[in-house]
């Protein structure tokens, strides 16, 4: 009787599973489908792929054409961002998990008290004008400021719990052998905190990639957009081209699907060590 619980307990499990990786990858089926076809065939046979010889391949030559600036200028603002976010991380959480010091306290929840100010949306019209002030609409430089001024909260609650942890007597060791600050951040916090690390990255990145509103707000350059302002901008005003749109998509998306990639090891380890803790 147990074996015929367990193996039921199972199927219902791996049924479920089924289920929703079925719902998980239907749009991107359906985004594969539909970028291979005219806006006719789209309309004639939405769900299925049409006979290959039929395929509109000029679609992903079109879409690469009109997406490939901005998905540069993605990589570049969501890469500089998340690299200067990183480094303000690790020195901001360094110091408050290591150190003593009056005030200490007060400054780590002055910090985290910044996570309720109001957001971008509702602070809009300020930060245009001060950075209109700087001299930073239309540039790019203005998108990395605030890529890396939007994750540094998140990243210093998350990391300096996890730098505590780490014995304090490898740190009093190096400075024995006579390491500074910011060797010690290197050869000790960076390999043991690598798998935490590579969490707040992918968050921060993603946070940036798929921010909308501040690049439709300062951008007037075509040749400056980020990719979701290109892809909004390819969706066109009356006449919609489902098979290039789609295909825009597609391309777009290859950029996350490699870090991913290359990432999901430490982002699930970091994950699983953040379950622990917990």
């Amino acid at each position: 009787m147990p074996e015929k619980v367990s193996k039921s307990a199972e199927t219902v499990k791996i049924g479920y599973l089924v289920f929703v990786l079925f719902f998980a990858f239907l749009p991107l089926f359906i985004m594969l489908v539909v970028s291979f076809k005219t806006n006719e065939q789209f309309m004639a046979n939405p769900w299925f792929f049409d006979h290959p010889s039929e395929w509109q391949f000029e679609n992903w030559v079109i879409a690469w054409g009109n997406v490939r600036a901005y998905i540069f200028n993605s990589i570049f603002v969501s890469f500089s961002g998340t690299a200067i976010t990183l480094v303000i991380v690790l020195m901001c959480s360094y110091v408050i998990a290591r150190y003593r010091f009056p005030g200490r306290n007060v400054i780590f929840y002055m910090v985290m008290a910044t996570m309720f100010l109001p957001g971008t949306v509702a602070s809009l019209v300020t930060l245009f004008n001060l950075l209109r002030e700087l001299g930073l609409v239309n540039n790019l430089l203005a998108l990395v400021l605030m890529a890396a001024v939007g994750g540094q909260v998140a990243g210093v609650f998350i990391l300096r719990n996890f730098i505590e942890d780490i014995p304090k007597e490898l740190f009093e060791s190096a400075q024995i052998d006579g390491a500074g600050h910011f060797q010690q951040i290197r050869h000790i916090i960076l390999p043991l905190s690598l798998s935490i690390i590579s969490v707040v990255c992918i968050m921060d990145f993603l946070a940036s990639w798929n921010s909308v509103i501040l690049p439709l707000l300062l951008m007037r350059d075509d040749a400056l957009l980020t990719i979701p302002v290109g892809l909004f901008r390819m969706d066109g005003e009356y006449v919609k081209q489902y098979g290039q749109l789609m295909a825009g998509y597609a391309i777009s998306s290859i950029p996350l699907l490699i870090i991913f990639l290359f990432s999901m090891k430490f982002f699930v380890k970091g994950l699983a060590a953040g379950a622990i803790k917990g």
